[in-house]
């Protein structure tokens, strides 16, 4: 029976990928990507070649429908995103809504999550946590968004680029304070691997003093969370 078939794919070391990813897209017809130079650098290492569509955020309403049709004919399609779980932070919900509204099946498979990695190194507080992904690109939004979260009792979780890592952190710094404790991840599974942890002018000055590049996921502990190293 033709399916969709959620698949995440590494977020950096390749050695994350599952066997039943692997099966999942080698045993598909159609692949929806992000960016078909990255899609096929991960097919070119596992030495599967298919057929790839391009889903994104700029095309994602218009290409519902062609793969609904593709797959009510018969298809399976497998969606990926560059990195992590499909639909987290990135295109995804709409064709997965579609399918259910069609009654397509969906399989979704366990896999790489950036937040999810990010949160279990961190030592914050991991029983409750909101995932608030990119913030508004503008100081102003920024700051309010800061502001109506300063006071959220669980841990908080953010993306981030690295043209905006140190504005984001000098932002959260005036909104919630010096001392507030975070966690910034960089590079994870990749040989450069780092996390800075403590309180957050700390962390500003050491991801300041070093090159800024790739992107970051911060996780904010709660107001009553202290660290003491």
């Amino acid at each position: 029976m033709s399916k969709l078939v959620i698949v995440p794919t590494p977020i950096g070391n390749l050695g994350d990928i599952s066997a039943r990813t692997i099966d999942a897209l080698a045993g598909c017809d159609i692949i929806l990507c992000e960016d078909t130079r990255v899609c096929s650098k991960l097919l070119n290492h596992l030495k599967i070649d298919k057929k790839m569509l391009l889903y994104r955020d700029d095309n994602e309403e218009r290409q519902v429908q062609r793969i609904i049709d593709l797959m009510e004919g018969g298809s399976t399609v497998c969606l990926t995103s560059d990195a992590g779980t499909p639909g987290i932070s990135d295109p995804g919900y709409r064709i997965v809504n579609a399918c259910r509204r069609r009654k397509i099946p969906v399989e979704s498979l366990p896999g790489a999550c950036a937040l999810i990695t990010a949160l279990a190194a961190s030592g914050l507080p991991s029983d409750g946590f909101l995932f608030l992904g990119f913030l508004p690109s503008k100081t102003s939004a920024r700051i309010n968004m800061f502001k109506k979260y300063a006071d959220f009792d669980h841990t908080l979780i953010f993306y981030e680029s690295c043209h905006r890592i140190l504005k984001f952190l000098k932002d959260l710094q005036n909104v919630m304070g010096a001392t507030r404790v975070i966690c910034v991840a960089r590079e994870m599974t990749k040989i450069h691997e780092i996390f800075h942890v403590g309180e957050v002018g700390q962390v500003y000055e050491e991801i300041a003093a070093m090159a800024v590049k790739g992107e970051y996921v911060i996780v904010v502990a709660p107001q009553r969370f202290k660290f003491n190293p």
